[in-house]
């Protein structure tokens, strides 16, 4: 079986939230990864997708394989043009929350993955970029 080099998921909904999950957990397992991390890169997506749909509304995720020298695995790419994230360092600290919820999203993705990364500007959006590496 050929893997898909991308998978695009538009986020709107709670349903798009599942189905974001669900692609990401099957891209991984094509890409050779085992049970348990597949429930985290899963867990990870759709944390990812759930702060679309509540912050910003709709969006989009991006799957695609990644690659380092020898080192393989997965990279997830979450982007909206919601309202952005005004205090990233804030955003990232568990227990910060502007909705009312636990705020363990971005930290606790963070915390599930190799590589985490996120760039928001105000008005324009946020851009959140996880890598996880096949062991």
């Amino acid at each position: 079986m050929k893997t898909a080099t991308e998978v695009q998921v538009s986020i709107r909904s709670d349903t798009d939230i599942v189905i974001a999950r669900q692609q990401a957990r099957s891209f991984a397992a094509q890409l050779g990864f085992s049970g348990t991390d597949l429930t985290i890169i899963a867990t990870a997506v759709s944390e990812m997708a759930r702060n679309i749909v509540i912050y910003a509304g709709n969006g989009e995720i991006t799957i695609e394989a990644a690659q380092d020298g020898a080192q393989k695995g997965i990279c997830v790419i979450a982007r909206d043009r919601g309202p952005g994230i005004s205090d990233v360092a804030r955003a990232m600290e568990d227990g910060y929350s502007t909705v009312g919820s636990l705020g363990l999203g971005l930290p606790g993705t963070k915390r599930l993955v190799d590589e985490f990364h996120v760039v928001s500007k105000v008005g324009e959006g946020t851009t959140v970029t996880i890598k996880k590496w096949r062991r």
